[in-house]
């Protein structure tokens, strides 16, 4: 099966990236605002010190993508949030934060009141190694979420997407296409029943993951369900802890060593890859303090492969949205082993790198809008292939 979405190219606005910065911290206002100034395609339109100053200058500055620390005086991050996106929907809000439980916290909050994405600040800028990290990071969520905002905004014109499904992208919004959307081929199912589900996401997935995991009572009852979202430690304990309320289910970070139940949803924590190791009869859980993979740590690659090894075919996969390629190559595994591998499509992803990446890679045998999938997973659970 083929998939292509007949839209005509539009050209690509030139005009650079507008970003605003709001924190209350001179030294770390300054340094974002230098970084982003010597970005090509970026310029910073505003450096504000609180909240206050940005809600009340966010319509004169218009920008396209907000840094928004959490802890201001006046007026702070969390507080501020919603009273931006009021007076611009469209707005891109990157939260910054400190790596602390209560920041963590915060930033799963700002993204359920419509943050587009956060980010951990270093403790220090004396560590070079961390605010180098800090600096890709943060220039990488800047120049992915912008250009989705731009190429999502109405615009007389343009052209409404049709996504793999058909219908109109997601909330009636409009997207732009630098050239035509390459055709995806699905691969037909691979018979035999799944015994494992293995999640992977990153940009816009704890967002995802808790709309899906929220529908899976019944295929997590009777079977594991591995995930690994790209997101650092003390962040995936939150996360671990958000999954267990919305799924109603066990979940929680997994420890090296344990053997794997159904039942049960086991999270790669911040820092450490989760990779799927045989004991006997068993499957248990192995973490491993590696080399990031695919720049991420932990990875969704080692996870995918290491699953097929063990369970062979007896595994789905399920690629959400995220920025880069990380998934891919271990979807190639899962496939090639007799196992099935379903992607987020587009119009429903805050970013459609990782999901894109294995869809056009020929590995899926599905592309679905979030609110498809999780019934399409439980049809596979119980023997379903249409």
């Amino acid at each position: 099966m083929t998939l292509a979405a007949a839209v005509p190219a539009v050209p690509a606005r030139r005009d650079p990236l507008r970003i605003m910065v709001v924190d209350d911290s001179v030294v770390i206002r300054n340094m974002i605002a230098r970084w982003i100034d010597s970005e090509p395609g970026l310029e910073v339109a505003a450096a504000l010190r609180n909240g206050r100053d940005a809600v009340n200058q966010i319509e004169r500055v218009n920008p396209d993508v907000v840094v928004l620390d959490i802890e201001m005086p006046e007026l702070d991050g969390i507080s501020a949030l919603p009273l931006l996106l009021g007076k611009r929907r469209d707005l891109v809000v990157i939260m910054a934060s400190t790596l602390t439980r209560r920041n963590a916290e915060i930033s799963l909050k700002a993204l359920s009141l419509g943050a587009a994405d956060y980010i951990p600040k270093p403790e220090t800028t004396r560590a070079v190694d961390a605010v180098e990290i800090f600096r890709n990071d943060l220039v990488q969520k800047i120049r992915h979420l912008g250009a989705r905002r731009r190429s999502l905004a109405p615009c007389e014109g343009r052209i409404p997407a049709t996504p793999a499904t058909g219908r109109p992208a997601a909330s009636g919004m409009i997207r732009t296409l630098l050239a035509p959307a390459a055709p995806i081929v699905l691969r037909p199912f691979n018979s035999g029943q799944p015994r494992a589900l293995l999640i992977g996401s990153s940009t816009g997935g704890p967002q995802a993951l808790m709309a899906l995991i929220a529908q899976l009572g019944p295929v997590i009852d009777r079977n594991p369900v591995l995930i690994t979202q790209h997101m650092p430690a003390t962040f995936t304990t939150i996360l671990a802890e958000h999954l267990a309320r919305n799924s109603q289910r066990p979940a929680h970070e997994a420890v090296h060593g344990e053997v794997i139940r159904p039942g049960t949803i086991y999270l790669a924590p911040g820092g450490r890859h989760m990779r799927v190791a045989a004991r006997g009869n068993d499957a248990m859980i192995a973490l491993d303090d590696g080399p990031a993979v695919n720049f991420c740590k932990p990875a969704v690659d080692p996870m995918f492969a290491s699953a097929a090894k063990v369970w062979h075919g007896a595994v789905l996969a399920v690629v959400l949205t995220g920025m880069g390629s990380d998934g891919a190559l271990g979807g190639r595994e899962v496939v090639a082993a007799g196992g099935n591998v379903i992607a987020q499509d587009e119009a429903s992803s805050v970013v459609w790198g990782m999901p894109g990446a294995a869809a056009q890679a020929g590995i899926c045998s599905a592309v679905l809008p979030l609110d498809q999938i999780a019934a399409k997973i439980i049809r596979l659970f119980v023997g379903d292939r249409k």
